[in-house]
C-alpha cells in the first residue's frame, strides 16, 4: 500500500529539509510539502493529500503538530483515518 509523507513550515522563512529528508528515508511515494501556518484551513497541499489517501495508504509525517491545526482537529483526522483503514 502507498506510503504518503506530508510536511510542512509555519513560515517562508523555515526551511523543509529536515521533514524531507526523514521522509524520503521512510521510503515514501508521495510527498506533499507546503510552507503555510497550520493555524488556517487554506492549506492546499494539506486538502491535496487528504483526498489522495485511499484505504489501507500510510500517512507519514514527522510530528504531530505538522498535521493538525488543534487536539480536536488531530482527533477528527483519528477517527476518520480509523474509520477509512488509513494508518498514521
Amino acid at each position: 500500500m502507498p506510503r504518503i509523507g506530508y510536511a510542512r513550515v509555519s513560515s517562508t522563512g523555515q526551511s523543509l529539509e529536515v521533514q524531507l529528508s526523514k521522509l524520503n528515508n521512510e521510503t515514501c511515494d508521495r510527498i506533499y510539502q507546503e510552507k503555510r501556518s497550520g493555524k488556517t484551513a487554506d492549506r492546499p497541499e494539506f486538502q491535496s493529500c487528504m483526498n489522495y489517501l485511499r484505504e489501507g495508504d500510510t500517512l507519514i509525517i514527522t510530528r504531530l503538530v505538522r498535521l493538525a491545526r488543534s487536539v480536536v482537529h488531530l482527533a477528527q483526522l483519528a477517527a476518520r483515518f480509523q474509520r477509512e483503514n488509513i494508518n498514521l
